[in-house]
């Protein structure tokens, strides 16, 4: 069961992960601690020294303002919905934010964060990192995300890797609670005739309760993240649980490139493992 959700603040006017993480903690009856991120200046080091001390400054104020601001409105809707929550505000730069709540997060049952709206936003590089720093399921939310979570319909991307197995058994809170579920297969092959793909998952499912449809999408020249968000589009899924695969890049892990593909288009939220 999930019963501790550690959420990462949007620092907008417009907080979908913070929303959504709350509807969560609704669902399960579950402690939530919403964390916001204060970050440090930036300064490109060819104009070290030259950027006066009081611009710096006033950078380091409109960071704390912005923190303030996004724990403030987490605390209301918190308030309004009767939940166990606590708050907290970390100072440091977006390689700290990425260290330090990936630590959190391994003593959660669940993380939480939200899409970036732009590429150059330090949460771009903060969210990929907790997803392999945490150990934990991580719910990315789109920024486009109005609603509280539903789960009238789940979407399961089965490739029959380790990560996909894992992001699917963290899933289990969540698949319990969907009306239906969906293990969808992409492949630019088609299958044997006397071959069903996922078909012992469903089976496994099943004897968990669940009601499994099993699908296979086959194309040639198949573009798997524009694949995976066209299907949920056209099947009104609610949630995507799929494995985050990434590379590793000396003594860091880094998003592969049809991951990211899909957490910079997705259009609902994405629960992944790795």
């Amino acid at each position: 069961m999930i019963k501790d959700i550690v959420v990462n603040l949007g620092l907008g006017t417009h907080d979908p992960a913070g929303d959504y993480a709350i509807s969560i903690a609704e669902a399960f009856e579950a402690h939530l601690l919403g964390i916001a991120v204060s970050y440090d200046p930036v300064i490109p080091g060819t104009v070290m020294g030259g950027i006066p001390p009081e611009i710096i400054e006033g950078q380091r104020r409109e960071s704390d303002k912005k923190a303030h601001a996004a724990v403030s409105r987490f605390e209301q809707a918190a308030r309004r919905a009767g939940l166990s929550t606590e708050t907290r505000i970390l100072n440091t730069s977006t390689a700290g934010a990425t260290d330090q709540l990936g630590r959190i997060g391994r003593r959660f049952d669940l993380v939480v964060v939200g899409q970036p709206e732009t590429k150059s936003s330090p949460d771009h590089v903060v969210d990929e990192g907790v997803l392999f720093e945490s150990g934990r399921p991580v719910i990315f939310v789109p920024f486009i995300q109005k609603a509280g979570m539903t789960l009238g319909r789940i979407m399961i991307c089965w490739d029959g890797s380790r990560t996909a197995a894992r992001a699917i058994a963290d899933a289990l809170p969540f698949l319990k609670k969907a009306k239906q579920v969906e293990v969808v297969i992409i492949s630019d092959k088609p299958n044997k005739m006397d071959e069903v793909p996922g078909a012992d998952l469903g089976q496994h499912l099943a004897r968990h309760g669940l009601r499994v449809d099993v699908n296979r999408i086959t194309s040639p020249d198949i573009d798997v993240p524009s694949t995976i968000l066209s299907h949920a589009a056209d099947s009104s899924a609610d949630m995507i649980v799929m494995g985050g695969y990434g590379h590793s890049r000396l003594r860091e892990f880094v998003l592969g490139g049809a991951t990211r593909g899909l957490l910079e288009s997705m259009t609902v939220p994405v629960l992944m493992s790795h």
